[in-house]
């Protein structure tokens, strides 16, 4: 008998690097729903690396109702297999400066929480950045903190937004596994940290695991990691798309090899020209690991951030004067060379910068697909029996 197929619900889905994983393991997607333009027109270019079907893109989820969606998959309630996605939410990622979160039913992770009670989906992926972990509802300044000051209120507590959150999917019946994952375990070249939960409505998630490295085993380590060089040596003869340095920026990466960063001029230049460098993160705390930084081919790449040039978030190539170009931030991410992105130049690598690796989704991919081929153990039927009652 021809096994029916596994079906993909994707919210929040950019340029579909979590989805072009997931459609690796063999699941189809049915719908994607993404609010920017040229992310959608990526995906419109690229349907032949999604199995060349044509599911419908909305657009604001917003304005739109669980109902629409499931309309436009063409699935009724219980028919998906997997809704996954990961809902913006920028305010508390520790690549900026963090503030709090807002009551997480009150922002767009509300959308996913509500397609997930309208389609009750087997399981679901969300993924989202490890500022996740300790993100408050309310942010109380530093300087308000302490014996002099009245006591932290619960929404004002680190992890206040998750706890919101792991709430709502008890209260829709899921058993839930979260922790963060780093990409790299996975042979992608990037050693990217995400949060990640995976909920299934059956209770199938093995009893034993407690969070996704549990269920999703790495595959990769220190030892054996996929580097920068493995990823961007790999790439065919192209002109780069790339970003350029303004000149007295390029001066200053003349002056740092490979693999090092701001630190390098600390050590072995004045004061004066760190000073000039560094400007007013000069006084900052902190590490500021990604001031002028320049990569190097033998490690993985760091979080690839959403624009390579800034002072704060800079990867210079690690021989060439220049920021990665485009072709290399999509090579990182395990995008196929012939994956064309819509947009400026600035938005291919927002697009990209944002996505989850194509190979960390494909992981978690074939880790589901086995278990929807597994039959639940007594112990799980009776955790679902529970659950129900």
């Amino acid at each position: 008998m021809k096994r029916r197929p596994r079906t993909l619900i994707s919210l929040f889905s950019g340029a579909g690097g979590l989805d072009l994983g997931l459609e690796r393991a063999g699941f189809e997607t049915r719908v994607m729903v993404e609010v920017d333009r040229d992310a959608r027109a990526t995906v419109e270019r690229n349907r032949d690396h999604f199995g060349g079907r044509d599911f419908p893109i909305l657009s604001d989820i917003t304005a739109v109702s669980p109902q629409d969606i499931l309309e436009a998959a063409g699935l009724q309630r219980g028919e998906a297999t997997l809704l996954a996605g990961g809902p913006p939410c920028q305010s508390f990622s520790t690549a900026g400066r963090r503030q709090s979160i807002g009551d997480p039913r009150g922002s767009l992770f509300i959308h996913f929480a509500d397609m997930i009670a309208a389609a009750e989906p087997r399981f679901f992926v969300m993924e989202n950045v490890r500022g996740l972990l300790s993100a408050a509802i309310k942010h109380r300044p530093l300087a308000e903190r302490g014996p002099k000051h009245p006591p932290l209120e619960p929404e004002e507590e680190p992890g206040s937004a998750l706890r919101i959150i792991l709430e709502q999917f008890k209260a829709l019946r899921y058993q839930v596994i979260y922790g963060l994952v780093n990409a790299a375990e996975y042979g992608v070249p990037q050693t990217r940290e995400r949060l990640i939960i995976i909920g299934s409505r059956d209770y199938e998630l093995p009893l034993s695991a407690r969070t996704p490295r549990d269920l999703v085993v790495p595959t990769h380590g220190p030892d054996d990691f996929v580097t920068l060089g493995d990823a961007i040596d790999s790439l065919p003869p192209h002109e780069p798309v790339t970003a350029r340095y303004s000149e007295a920026r390029a001066e200053i990466f003349k002056l740092i090899p490979e693999g090092k960063n701001w630190r390098h001029i600390r050590d072995h230049h004045s004061d004066e020209l760190l000073r000039e460098v560094m400007g007013g993160a000069y006084d900052s705390d902190g590490g500021r690991v990604g001031f002028f930084r320049r990569l190097s081919r033998f490690d993985p790449a760091p979080t690839l951030p959403t624009s390579p040039v800034q002072k704060s978030t800079a990867l210079c190539h690690p021989t060439e004067l220049r920021p990665l170009s485009v072709q290399e931030y999509a090579a990182i991410q395990q995008f196929p060379f012939d994956f064309e992105f819509a947009g400026s130049v600035a938005s291919q690598y927002r697009q990209i910068g944002n996505a989850v690796p194509v190979g960390l989704g494909e992981a978690i991919g074939n880790a589901l697909m086995k278990l929807t081929a597994r039959r639940p153990s007594r112990a799980q039927m009776r955790l679902l029996e529970e659950s129900r009652a």
